[in-house]
């Protein structure tokens, strides 16, 4: 897609949440307060992500998309991918991804345990694994839920992201931060705290 077109795109949708949310079907829409990324919030987080051309960038527990395609088209020089486990909510993020047009937004179905975390360079975190928690609001109940697989997920994010190289960049959002190993910095943070920049030391 031509550069000049994507910006084309991203004036037209990337202007508030109402707007963008509306590339989704109703029942998706509605799930958008508490369980997908602000479009705010994601071009903030791909100013950080995405400073280098080229760099890969993903989003573990992506959900409909909206960060992957928000981000893409505030900064189109990157590549971005989710991992996600419900396979309608990949299906959902595809269909948008046409609508966009985004040649640089790619979309997995399955867990983040299967993927080999060397292929990228960059990650962002919107507390996918909180679902987890007793009390919680949830998605859906197509996935099981459990204290038990919290503390997996958090432990198995945080050895992964501990053996990443010096230089990686993570962006958190309403995150506990049991999943940030000590070696990574915090930079800087956002929105009452809730928007944090790391990079590994």
């Amino acid at each position: 897609m031509p550069l000049a077109e994507q910006e084309h795109t991203e004036e037209k949708w990337i202007s508030s949440d109402e707007r963008f949310n509306q590339l989704y079907p109703f029942h998706i829409q509605t799930l958008a307060d508490r369980h997908w990324t602000p479009f705010m919030v994601a071009r903030k987080a791909a100013a950080f992500l995405a400073a280098e051309k080229k760099v890969k960038i993903l989003d573990i527990g992506s959900g409909a998309g909206k960060f992957c395609l928000a981000a893409a088209c505030s900064k189109p020089l990157a590549f971005y991918y989710g991992v996600e486990q419900r396979k309608g909510l990949v299906i959902e993020a595809e269909i948008v991804k046409r609508k966009l047009q985004l040649e640089n937004v790619f979309f997995i179905h399955g867990n983040f345990t299967q993927l080999d975390f060397k292929k990228y360079d960059h990650f962002y975190f919107f507390n996918s694994f909180y679902e987890n928690l007793t009390g919680t609001k949830k998605i859906d109940d197509s996935i099981e839920y459990s204290q038990e697989l919290y503390n997996y997920y958090n432990r198995y994010l945080f050895n992964q992201l501990q053996r990443m190289p010096a230089g990686t960049k993570l962006v958190t959002y309403h995150s506990l931060q049991d999943e940030v190993p000590e070696c990574y910095q915090l930079v800087a943070a956002e929105i009452d705290n809730l928007l944090k920049y790391w990079i590994k030391i």
